[in-house]
């Protein structure tokens, strides 16, 4: 009898959730793939947030708010995904960034032809240092300054995936940069 309850218990939820994804999975997708470049990783991100939803015990305690439950960890998950492509692809900074950037300055400091191992730790570094002031930031100036230099989404699509205005996030991103150059400049000082 016990195994039938639980079998009929484990229906009901593989139902539920179903009907949760059939609810809310074209919103997500579409809030995953404004903040994420690959459609692969919108698409895997999309797949780990019905699968927390599938692991989490709901028994003990129950969502009461599905949807900002499910919002708030595809945020989660795309902030890990970010921090992860962050250490996979930008070893050190590459002085190819667009002209005007805050970060196409650090890279004008550190040529890429040099290959030496000491240039390896430079760059290591400064990527470091950039980490931890960027944590020192404001979370509305860490965003813009994030996905404009680190993602290179421009101002006019942040603002209409936000509604913030264009120049409210030119603003903090200025804010950043003029924080940035004075937290890094004994830094800056020790490369010169």
């Amino acid at each position: 009898m016990k195994e039938i309850v639980q079998n009929r218990s484990a229906s009901e939820q593989n139902t539920r959730v179903a009907d949760i994804f059939r609810k809310y999975q074209a919103q997500l997708k579409g809030f995953i793939s404004r903040r994420v470049s690959s459609k692969e990783d919108s698409e895997d991100i999309l797949q780990n947030v019905f699968y927390q939803f599938m692991k989490y015990d709901q028994e003990d305690s129950p969502i009461e708010q599905i949807a900002a439950w499910l919002y708030s960890v595809a945020r989660s998950q795309i902030i890990d995904r970010s921090r992860k492509h962050r250490e996979e692809e930008m070893p050190y900074l590459s002085a190819s960034e667009e002209d005007g950037t805050f970060l196409k300055e650090l890279a004008e400091l550190m040529p890429d032809e040099d290959q030496s191992p000491e240039m390896d730790y430079i760059r290591s570094t400064v990527w470091e240092e950039l980490e931890h002031a960027l944590l020192e930031l404001p979370d509305e100036q860490r965003a813009v300054f994030e996905l404009t230099e680190l993602e290179g989404i421009p101002f006019k699509e942040i603002s209409e995936s936000t509604g913030i205005p264009v120049n409210t996030l030119i603003s903090r991103k200025r804010y950043a940069v003029l924080f940035l150059r004075k937290r890094l400049y004994n830094l800056y000082e020790d490369i010169l």
